[in-house]
């Protein structure tokens, strides 16, 4: 306003006063810097044309960790190529990150060849691109990454301290995507094929990272450590920086190879790491007897100490279970993570609608693995108790592309049922089907073939459409019946029964009547009777037998309804100590008031 004398006589004092303080407030809010739009808090779903004619062959990506600032810069060399003819490049990219400098195959662009407004990072290229022709975008940046507040349930970087005061830091960005940290292509899809990481970080710290270690120097109280891996899971790449120390060792596998082993903990938690590092060969017998062989052998199994709780990060898994001790006799959080390096790192589902081939199947390796210990009371007691959790108000599959959060929001999709229910329709298959097609159908999933060996198979993609086709085609029948209701309906088949003279009388109940010729077993006094229940139903005779009792093993997964009864209870009761914890706070708050 100072630089116009003509406006100054033109209006009145309180006219020119307001004028000044909204420019001001323009100026100001101007000045604000962006935040992470609602886009890149999202990842996944339908993926745009322009990203689908894209394959993601390297990213070379150097990050510089300033724990002081809570700030990256980083530099992401991509080299893409072309499945249709380019005349841009569309990435998914954090609009909080200033871009400093973007190169085209060498040719510095004007930042007028690029937008981001919305976390969509769209590059006009100098000039196209032929189909099947590669490209190489060069995008240094530099910025303050979103901050988690509840890793891994939300995402982020994870800004935190050690109890003697170091930096203690790590990304978990299952929840948002690669997106928050580096420029990707933010879809189960849009893997690279090969990923070389360089991290530098203040001279004291350590920055253990996905694949093979190749090497760290030192320069200026900097550190920088490199690493390579191939093939990982856009959000299992992963940082993790703090004042650690390492275990390492070999596991010698059945299959006359050995595997690198690593466990980078904390300095001062060198006891109890030795303990859950003790398990590791144990974790590397049962996958690769009841599974098959460990996937990334010739990188490492790894695992690194974490603030946040874990993830699945490729060859680095993350852990932060504090080293409890529970009574199956090994650290269900690990096994769970590491489960992922099978369900999630080798095989990816195609979409977040079939992420139960990720969650489902890693949360049951945890009950198979206490079988494959010590029995069957602790299988059966772990699958109980998924079962209980189970809520069973949205089905695991939708049929449909979904974000990450259309299907881990409980309020908006199944949850955790991609989890515990998932865990025992597995469950109910083998019992369905036997071990010999159940374990079979689950190497051809994970690998592509029934006979893998290490170095005869890759990591694949895999939908629940293509694991129904594997399983007709191992069994040699059509099991659409039973997904079309434990995957596709919500509620799970109830098993109805009447008494009709001295027979019992069954009846599948299912959500629209769908087909469910599931098989039952009686138990009819000293007898165990199979009833086929072809089209639905069945009768066996039973008189005056006692007991009678209806799958006495616990094969089949049903509807009960005394455990909705319980369920209701159990709400009802955790709704009213939060509600009485949530009074006391208030309370307590206006006393200090």
């Amino acid at each position: 306003m100072g630089e116009s004398p003509a406006l100054s006589f033109r209006f009145h004092a309180l006219a020119a006063c307001a004028a000044a303080s909204l420019l001001a407030l323009s100026t100001a809010n101007a000045a604000e810097p962006l935040k992470t739009s609602a886009l890149s808090l999202q990842t996944g779903g339908a993926m745009p044309a322009d990203q689908q004619a894209l394959g993601f062959e390297h990213a070379d990506l150097k990050f510089k960790i300033l724990p002081d600032r809570k700030a990256i810069e980083g530099e992401a060399t991509l080299t893409l190529t072309a499945k249709a003819s380019l005349d841009k490049l569309v990435l998914d990219f954090d609009r909080v990150f200033t871009i400093r400098k973007l190169t085209v195959d060498g040719k510095a662009l004007k930042p007028s060849a690029w937008s981001n407004p919305e976390g969509r990072l769209t590059i006009t290229l100098p000039r196209k691109v032929a189909k099947g022709r590669s490209v190489t975008v060069v995008i240094a940046y530099d910025g303050v990454p979103l901050e988690a507040k509840k890793a891994p349930w939300d995402g982020g970087f994870v800004w935190s301290k050690t109890e003697t005061g170091e930096p203690w830091i790590a990304t978990a960005v299952q929840g948002v995507g690669c997106d928050i940290f580096w420029p990707c292509i933010d879809y189960p899809t849009g893997e690279p094929k090969l990923v070389d990481m360089h991290i530098t970080v203040p001279a004291g710290l350590v920055a253990p990272a996905n694949g093979v270690f190749l090497g760290m120097t030192e320069q200026n109280g900097w550190r920088t450590y490199n690493w390579r891996t191939k093939t990982p899971n856009t959000y299992a790449i992963a940082l993790d920086v703090g004042p650690y120390e390492a275990l390492t060792g070999t596991y010698q596998s059945r299959f006359g190879d050995t595997i690198p082993l690593a466990f980078w903990h904390l300095r001062g938690n060198a006891e109890p790491a030795k303990g859950l590092f003790a398990e590791f060969t144990t974790l590397l017998d049962f996958f690769e007897q009841m599974i098959g062989p460990y996937p990334f052998r010739d990188e490492k199994m790894g695992v690194v100490e974490t603030p946040h709780l874990g993830m699945e990060h490729q060859t680095i898994n993350a852990y932060g279970n504090k080293y409890k001790k529970e009574i199956y006799g090994f650290d269900w959080l690990m096994q769970h993570e590491f489960a992922h390096e099978w369900f999630g790192n080798q095989l990816t589902n195609r979409d977040n609608d079939d992420m139960w081939l990720h969650e489902g199947y890693g949360t049951y390796m945890q009950p198979l693995m206490s079988q494959w210990l010590h029995g069957d009371m602790e299988y059966m007691a772990r699958l109980n108790q998924m079962r209980v959790d189970s809520k069973n108000r949205f089905p695991i599959v939708s049929g449909r592309p979904l974000r990450e959060d259309e299907v881990y929001n409980a309020d908006r999709g199944p949850g955790n049922d991609i989890y515990y229910k998932a865990a025992n329709v597995l469950h109910t298959l083998r019992a369905l089907i036997g071990d010999e097609a159940f374990f079979r159908i689950t190497r051809i999933a994970v690998y592509g073939r029934d006979d893998p060996k290490p170095g005869n198979f890759k990591p694949l993609y895999l939908g629940t459409k293509d694991f129904i086709k594997i399983v007709n085609d191992v069994t040699g029948k059509d099991y659409g019946w039973f997904f079309d209701v434990y995957m596709y309906e919500p509620q799970q088949p109830e098993l109805l029964e009447t008494r009709e003279g001295g027979d019992l009388v069954l009846r599948w109940k299912t959500p629209k009547d769908k087909p469910f010729p599931m098989p039952v077993e009686i138990k009819v006094g000293d007898k165990l009777v199979s009833v086929p229940m072809t089209g639905g139903t069945g009768r066996v005779t039973v008189g005056d037998t006692v007991p009678v009792i209806v799958d006495p093993a616990s094969k089949v997964l049903r509807r009960q309804p005394y455990l909705e009864v319980y369920q209701a209870w159990k709400k009802a009761q955790d709704d009213a100590a939060k509600a009485a914890a949530d009074a006391k706070a208030k309370a307590d708050a206006a006393k200090q008031k």
